[in-house]
């Protein structure tokens, strides 16, 4: 099988698409036939090892896949081979991947492969912050940083379905167009001068409830010193670059929160929690209540291509790569 390795995190040059054996599932593992695997800013991050959790070596990158189970270990009911389903495992960019049966989630009819492979992580990470931090209540103001890329976009649909209004702030005309088809109430664009009081006004004369902010870029002290008493700011990560400080008397002064969002230790320490999160984002997919766009997609040739992409911010939604056609594909 092809699968892209690396024997060192020094750049994304290093990687090779490699011919390899097919792993054999072992008990309570299911090998997966990979259709298409999500590629986000943090996994080009962990590809050049700069990342705070360093990937063993040798390493191959993306860790959200969609597919179909060709085969299953111990323990496991034959009868599900052919399910489609996505699954969390360690080396998505290859033509297959085993998984533990817990990390493995049979995904809607309604939902293609590629919806598929870029939903998991940003999704749960969006339900996880806005409902178990943020405490989000219906009729409340939303501002999303970052709304056009892939958890961006996550944060931008869960605050609707959650009945918020939202604020989608993005850097161009594009994005910010991207994120009015998602739904977003108001779109802010990101230059600092004037900003605070253009966001005043997209929220239409009031202070936001909750600021979504996987940036955490120049604009960072500026929102959280908009938000409304007892405000939320959710951290969720540092697209934006050298990581921001504040001065500990503005949360004193505001009445708000400066609150971390971490859906990895969340699965962690809280999984009972975490797989009901995510049965409850795939029936609003189920329903059609929800759907995720598919950012731009490369094939595996061109997965260096697709690590650079995912690294540069540019793109919209979340980037994928496509490895086969298993819609009508003989397994």
């Amino acid at each position: 099988m092809k699968k892209v390795i690396a024997e060192s995190l020094a750049s994304i040059a290093d990687y090779q698409l490699t011919e390899t054996g097919r792993p054999t599932p072992g008990e309570g593992e299911l090998l997966i036939r990979i259709a298409a695997c999500g590629l986000g800013y943090v996994d080009s991050l962990v590809a050049l090892g700069r990342y705070q959790v360093k990937p063993t070596l040798p390493h191959t990158p993306g860790r959200e896949v969609a597919g179909r189970i060709v085969a299953v270990g111990g323990g496991i009911d034959p009868s599900r081979e052919g399910e489609r389903v996505m699954a969390t495992v360690n080396g998505g960019l290859a033509e297959y991947a085993l998984a533990p049966q817990a990390e493995v989630r049979r995904i809607p009819d309604a939902m293609t492969f590629a919806e598929a492979a870029g939903f998991r992580v940003n999704y749960l990470t969006a339900l996880h912050g806005l409902v178990d931090r943020a405490a989000l209540q219906p009729g409340e103001t939303v501002v999303v940083f970052g709304a056009a890329g892939g958890l961006g976009t996550a944060g931008v649909q869960v605050a609707k379905q959650l009945g918020a209004r939202v604020v989608a702030v993005a850097s161009s005309k594009e994005k910010r167009a991207f994120c009015q088809g998602l739904g977003a109430d108001e779109v802010l664009d990101t230059e600092p001068d004037g900003w605070r009081d253009r966001l005043r006004a997209a929220c239409g004369g009031m202070a936001p409830d909750v600021v979504f902010d996987p940036v955490c870029g120049p604009l960072f002290e500026p929102a959280f010193r908009s938000l409304h008493w007892r405000g939320r700011h959710l951290v969720l990560g540092f697209t934006g670059g050298p990581i921001p400080s504040l001065r500990v008397n503005l949360p004193l002064m505001k009445g708000a929160g400066l609150i971390g969002v971490d859906v990895r230790q969340f699965l962690q320490l809280e999984e009972q929690r975490g797989q009901a999160h995510l049965a409850h984002l795939l029936s609003w997919v189920d329903d059609g209540r929800l759907q995720p766009p598919v950012g731009r997609a490369f094939p595996l040739e061109a997965f260096a291509e697709a690590l650079e992409f995912a690294l540069s911010g540019t793109g919209l939604g979340k980037t994928v790569v496509e490895i086969a056609d298993l819609e009508s594909a003989d397994l």
